[in-house]
């Protein structure tokens, strides 16, 4: 960590009251720590802009297991991307449906295409890729 810098920062009251309110619902001991994590959400979805920087994301995944072959192709699509994928957890919702959960690590603009490629295999029911970071260039 460096050394920490203050600053001040000017706002509106219409806008500061909603601000604080977010802040006491997320749990934020304080303006200063919500500040922070603002920041680095913006550093992050700027690091996915870069398509070569090298980012982790999870993909979450459910579908019916019991539909022909989407199972198979599920695992194929992943086998095809392993370098991308680094570990993955499969649960069984009920005795048709499953959750899968991969942790992704790679370039940002492979690791999108994948969990566009996984999300749309016909068959899938619910596809969501939530972006993260390898924290390399946070404090």
């Amino acid at each position: 960590m460096g050394k920490t810098v203050r600053f001040g920062v000017s706002l509106d009251a219409d806008l500061l009251k909603p601000f604080d309110e977010l802040s006491a619902e997320r749990g934020c001991p304080s303006r200063s720590e919500a500040i922070r994590d603002l920041i680095r959400n913006a550093l992050v979805q700027q690091e996915w802009e870069d398509s070569a920087a090298e980012v982790a994301a999870t993909l979450t995944l459910v579908y019916d297991h019991h539909l022909s072959d989407l199972a198979q192709r599920v695992i194929s699509a992943q086998h095809d991307a392993h370098h991308l994928i680094v570990t993955t957890l499969h649960v069984h919702l009920d005795h048709r449906h499953c959750l899968e959960v991969l942790v992704l690590r790679g370039p940002g603009g492979e690791v999108r295409d994948l969990g566009k490629r996984l999300a749309a295999i016909r068959g899938v029911m619910f596809g969501s890729l939530t972006p993260a970071t390898t924290g390399e260039k946070l404090c």
